[in-house]
């Protein structure tokens, strides 16, 4: 996929993998679900490092429209199932179905509720005897936090694309589908629309750590794109210099460069950027900041590669 440039070509590639994998996984009996969830992890944590930001935005584009219409079309979908299985069932039947799928609600908004309230006093226990030093800027665990994350457990897709996923023929198959299209629709309307007022109701305030985590990103990014210019004294590397810290630092610069100079710096852009890329990496990687101001701060990179020209177009 590193080689191809053509864009059109590369997001069919992609979706051609993505399919590819799925059909690999059914042909050796794996869950096909489970497999892609793999997948998608693997390569959101692989990709980011290798993809090129000029096929990254339009890329991004498309997968994001084409998730969101899949979502919609898979609610649908299981809508259109529900109602003939429950037309087949007997009164009797429908009843202990429903019986069931309440049940399994039920146990699954516990059992969150237990398990990350056990953790979150865990973790209460560890900051007091220990202290509070997290990785990366974050709230301290309270019972309110710990209350707020254990409602905040709503089910979507996978849950839907896992009981679909099974064959026609598998034992109390519609059961286990309608029971999924319970959670789904149970912890969507029920925590989802009480999660406000228990927001309101516990009094919760951060400190807007995703962005003090994207201010950290951009200085070490800043620090380590000047740093690779620091042995390059030509006026192209200066112009580049005044750029990234126009760019990164949202600090304004009256440099222009030369016609002449685009290819040099372009190249030296690229490198610069290269090494930005590398320091918020780490970052991720080492825990000091999370997905969200990672994935912004990637952004920002890669607009400022789109506009230095250093798409290899």
């Amino acid at each position: 996929m590193e080689h191809v440039k053509h864009m059109p070509t590369a997001i069919i590639l992609q979706f051609v993998s993505t399919f590819g994998v799925w059909l690999l996984a059914d042909g050796a009996g794996l869950s096909g679900v489970l497999t892609m969830v793999c997948y998608a992890i693997t390569v959101a944590r692989a990709s980011p490092e290798r993809t090129p930001a000029g096929a990254r935005i339009p890329s991004y584009a498309v997968w994001e429209t084409v998730v969101f219409a899949l979502n919609i079309l898979a609610f649908i979908f299981i809508g259109l199932q529900i109602r003939p299985i429950l037309e087949s069932l007997e009164l009797a039947d429908r009843g202990r179905y429903f019986a069931v799928a309440g049940a399994v609600l039920l146990t699954v908004i516990i059992v969150r509720l237990a398990w990350h309230m056990s953790f979150n006093a865990v973790l209460r226990w560890q900051n007091r005897r220990f202290g509070f030093h997290p990785p990366r800027p974050m709230l301290r665990p309270t019972i309110g936090s710990g209350l707020i994350i254990s409602w905040a457990g709503m089910r979507g897709i996978v849950s839907l694309a896992a009981a679909m996923a099974l064959p026609s023929a598998f034992p109390y198959r519609n059961l286990i589908v309608l029971t999924a299209f319970a959670v789904v629709l149970g912890t969507l309307v029920i925590q989802g629309l009480t999660l406000k007022p228990l927001l309101r109701a516990l009094d919760l305030h951060d400190d807007d750590p995703v962005s003090r985590e994207l201010g950290a990103a951009r200085e070490r990014a800043l620090r380590a794109a000047l740093a690779s210019l620091a042995r390059d004294r030509s006026p192209v590397a200066e112009l580049v210099y005044q750029e990234l810290r126009a760019r990164l630092a949202y600090e304004r610069s009256d440099a222009d460069g030369g016609d002449g100079t685009r290819s040099e710096h372009s190249e030296l852009l690229r490198g610069a950027l290269q090494a930005a890329r590398q320091a918020v990496l780490a970052m991720r990687a080492s825990g000091e900041i999370g997905d969200d101001a990672f994935h912004r701060m990637e952004e920002e990179l890669d607009w400022l590669e789109m506009a230095g020209g250093s798409t290899g177009e």
